[in-house]
């Protein structure tokens, strides 16, 4: 992806997120010089991946496979392990009309799906053979805002503005806009998107930057060149 192309869609989904209401955290709008210059103050932000996430899945057909994420909190996989302290995440997603975010799964997290505003969000499911691949004759349960749900394989969840569902590991899911453009909230244990998500196609979870321009602001994915000592 071009970063041209990602400061846009930086600016589009910042005045989305605002118009639900929403406010994204002071250290999102830094400069990459001041994030840099903050580095040392920032070190919880950098070392839990906070921020900005913009992928293809390195395909380079954003506006058909694609995600914008926003990581505004990430708790520690030691304390998980540990089964106490800071075991939470959470994100601001937008999934735009037709935008498909591929199916695949997670072999550590659960995570509850919220249509936080706008059109209808579809989750397509299937279930995990007894190894937890992907298999495409399984269904399964989950909980829809709490209520005990069984899905047949690739069945259609659809969520209004306000509606929820809650997946497990081994839950296999794609998503996507229908009717519009979604604002999604997710809520989950520990996140890990550089090893615990799984996909059904051999796709890449991070897009390959061609750098037209200067960032506006940086991805979560350049903290490690940009930050380096």
């Amino acid at each position: 992806m071009k970063r041209s192309r990602i400061n846009d869609i930086m600016a589009e989904a910042d005045q989305m997120i605002r118009s639900y209401g929403f406010r994204l955290p002071p250290w999102a709008y830094w400069s990459p010089d001041l994030f840099k210059a903050r580095a040392a103050d920032a070190k919880a932000v950098i070392d839990a991946r906070c921020g900005w996430d913009i992928t293809d899945y390195g395909a380079g057909r954003y506006d058909d496979m694609g995600l914008f994420l926003f990581t505004l909190r990430n708790g520690r996989l030691s304390d998980l392990q540990r089964g106490g302290g800071m075991c939470y995440a959470e994100k601001l997603l937008i999934s735009k009309q037709d935008q498909l975010s591929p199916m695949h799964t997670h072999v550590i997290k659960a995570e509850d799906i919220i249509n936080r505003g706008g059109a209808t969000l579809v989750v397509e499911l299937y279930g995990s053979d007894p190894a937890g691949h992907f298999d495409e004759t399984a269904g399964g349960v989950v909980m829809c805002d709490g209520i005990t749900r069984a899905f047949t394989p690739g069945d259609k969840l659809r969520l209004a503005p306000g509606e929820s569902v809650t997946l497990m590991p081994g839950d296999w899911h794609a998503f996507w806009g229908e009717g519009g453009d979604v604002l999604i909230g997710e809520v989950s244990t520990v996140n890990d998107d550089e090893t615990d998500n799984i996909f059904r196609d051999p796709i890449g979870r991070f897009a390959q930057i061609e750098e037209d321009v200067v960032p506006t602001h940086l991805l979560v994915s350049d903290y490690a060149d940009w930050l380096s000592a």
